[in-house]
């Protein structure tokens, strides 16, 4: 797993506005799942359980889309 660096630069002493930017960067990037997945110990049944359902949940929306 490879990490990206993420920066914000704060303008006018704006430090609210750059924390948003912050946190939406790190949501988009997935940082926040991959720190609550790593909390707890997940049974391997458990974790192809869960790639199954994205996998489904991924083609449902470009389905839609084709649409």
């Amino acid at each position: 797993m490879q990490l990206k660096d993420i920066t914000v630069k704060v303008i006018d002493n704006d430090v609210e506005r750059a924390m948003k930017i912050l946190k939406k960067k790190i949501q988009n990037d997935g940082l926040f799942k991959r720190l609550k997945m790593k909390k707890n110990f997940e049974k391997p049944s458990q974790y192809r359980r869960r790639k199954m359902r994205e996998a489904m949940r991924r083609q449902r929306i470009a389905a839609s889309r084709r649409k």
